[in-house]
């Protein structure tokens, strides 16, 4: 599947910005499966792009703009063209070895909850590996629901698997907490994600999971449509939890009353014929 995506976030600001910097993790890298056509960040400031690697691999892009800045943009946008893989990452960068992603954060901790679920499900199923994860998969799927309304970005695990609903995010915290848990080691994946019933447009870029299983690697479980990873899923950064793979992270200085507006289209490219 050729994929096209187009990732625009946009600030206003009521009080001018002195300063902005910032750091973007929005540009993906290939691997076996996933082929990057062309992608570009175009930043509506006059700007230098610094580009580096983060400590998972993850292509890292900063730069800073200075003021007065009444409104700042920046426009991701690129084709990739996917293959299904069956859920399995082949080709990666690997910076760690896979015991450093049983590692707990703040976001991902297993309370006595989250535990008890785990639990449950290798209680109730004597098979190993690939099959309890899928469980989880599964029973995750039911046991919490999508909704984009009652959380944020600092809404841990344990906070969202409490109030059984959440977003994509907390999906993919909770299936880290709980994997992990159960021994395997996991991470966050952020990326992109083509929807087949037509819609183009979301109001952000997805989130998913990675365990990793012996004789068999790393595998991509997505909790917030009960499926392993597959050719509509774009992989761009991974980590610990959602603050080593945002896609963006910054600071200013000044700028009161901001307003973001963040609007993602992807979409299935067009494949070009030769004449």
């Amino acid at each position: 599947m050729r994929i096209h995506v187009s990732h625009e976030t946009a600030y206003r600001y009521d009080m001018p910005v002195t300063r902005v910097i910032q750091a973007l993790r929005m540009t993906p890298r290939p691997h076996e499966g996933q082929h990057v056509i062309n992608w570009r960040i175009e930043v509506s400031e006059d700007c230098w792009l610094d580009a580096k690697e983060d400590a998972f691999g993850n292509i890292m892009h900063t730069f800073s703009a200075t003021g007065p800045l009444t409104e700042l943009s920046v426009l991701v946008a690129g084709e990739i063209e996917t293959q299904d893989t069956h859920g399995i990452v082949h080709g990666a960068v690997e910076r760690f070895p896979p015991s450093l992603y049983l590692r707990e954060t703040a976001l991902t901790h297993a309370d006595l909850a989250i535990q008890d679920f785990a639990r449950s499900l290798r209680a109730s199923d004597s098979r190993h590996g690939l099959d309890m994860l899928h469980a989880l998969l599964r029973e995750l799927h039911e046991e919490v629901t999508y909704d984009p309304d009652p959380t944020h970005v600092t809404t841990t695990a344990a906070e969202a698997f409490a109030m059984r609903r959440g977003v994509c995010q907390d999906l993919a915290h909770i299936f880290v907490a709980a994997a992990r848990s159960l021994g395997f080691p996991s991470r966050y994946v952020s990326g992109y994600f083509r929807r087949n019933d037509g819609v183009t447009t979301e109001g952000a870029s997805h989130a998913w999971v990675e365990s990793f299983i012996p004789d068999l690697g790393w595998v991509g479980f997505d909790p917030t449509h009960s499926v392993c990873t597959t050719e509509a899923h774009l992989r761009v950064a991974i980590g610990l939890d959602y603050l080593g793979a945002s896609p963006v992270r910054g600071a200013r200085l000044g700028g009161a009353g901001e307003k973001l507006t963040v609007a993602v289209h992807v979409d299935q490219a067009l494949r070009q014929t030769q004449s």
